[in-house]
């Protein structure tokens, strides 16, 4: 099957599939780069997509930031190898440290939930925080795929990130349909 764009967020809750517009697929990864790299390669195998848009929720390393965000660059946040290689760098590894596309703003990646500040994150200029976004841009960049995302803003990546985040991870939906009608047109 194939298909033009196709959509891939962690968890149903930050976007209900019957929300989307018809002939627009959506598949769900769970949280974390694994669920994502093995949830996007299958669905590159079964949809042949033209393009991947992620949308998911964030939270936010910048103060100012608030809303929904359109990602330019995203790293690893949680590769710690020194003395091998920098952080956010694999060591042994050929594949780009970083995937680029067509927003505004930095987004870390990483397999935890960021409740502190992180002087790292400052240093790099990172923006926001997910989960998968790494994992899927490097999904997508070694099908030839180009990718773009979205990021609500959902918690200030502190103490009380987990509490806000569960209050707020269905909030991005609408916000996210309307750039989704500008997308398609």
């Amino acid at each position: 099957m194939n298909t033009n764009l196709l959509i891939i967020t962690a968890l149903e809750s930050e976007l209900k599939r019957e929300a989307l517009p018809t002939g627009i697929e959506i598949v769900y990864s769970g949280i974390g780069k694994i669920n994502a790299t093995l949830t996007t390669v299958k669905a590159i195998h079964q949809f042949a997509p033209k393009q991947i848009l992620n949308f998911g929720t964030a939270g936010k390393v910048n103060p100012s930031l608030h809303g929904l965000l359109s990602i330019a660059k995203v790293i690893q946040r949680d590769m710690h190898t020194e003395p091998l290689a920098p952080r956010g760098m694999t060591p042994f590894c050929e594949r780009p440290h970083e995937y680029r596309s067509s927003g505004k703003y930095l987004c870390g990646s990483g397999d935890s939930f960021v409740t502190a500040h992180d002087p790292w994150l400052h240093s790099q200029g990172v923006d926001i925080v997910d989960m998968e976004l790494f994992a899927i841009a490097a999904s997508a960049h070694h099908h030839d795929i180009p990718w773009t995302a979205y990021k609500y803003i959902t918690d200030d990546a502190n103490e009380n990130s987990g509490n806000d985040w569960q209050e707020k991870v269905n909030h991005g939906q609408d916000l996210f349909l309307q750039e989704l009608k500008q997308v398609l047109s």
